[in-house]
């Protein structure tokens, strides 16, 4: 069975455009570390004041994060993005996380 993660993240309110056009160029060999690693069906939306929520199935959440945590490009892509960023407190974003309770579901 797949488990469905829901996240949130800040994004600077000033460079959530930069961030969005960062997104539309995803780099390939990311793209490929993110399926290989286990995440699928993932979706970010973000609200005007860069309120970023995230949305991934896997098969097991905290071994996809630590798989892509291994690859060379997601340390890459981590830095390239870090100054989107608010409220990290010194983590890179994928450890800032915020994962959701999910409350309900219909399938």
């Amino acid at each position: 069975m797949s488990q469905r993660v829901c996240f949130t993240l800040r994004i600077n309110p000033e460079l959530v455009d930069e961030y969005e056009q960062r997104h539309a160029e995803v780099w390939p060999e990311m793209l490929t570390a993110l399926s290989e690693s286990g995440w699928t069906n993932y979706s970010l939306f973000m609200a005007s004041d860069g309120e970023l929520i995230g949305y991934l199935e896997c098969e097991n959440f905290a071994m996809s994060i630590e798989l892509m945590g291994r690859t060379e490009v997601n340390t890459r892509w981590q830095t390239s993005v870090a100054k989107f960023f608010v409220e990290l407190d010194g983590r890179a974003p994928d450890d800032a996380m915020r994962p959701l309770k999910e409350v309900f579901h219909l399938d």
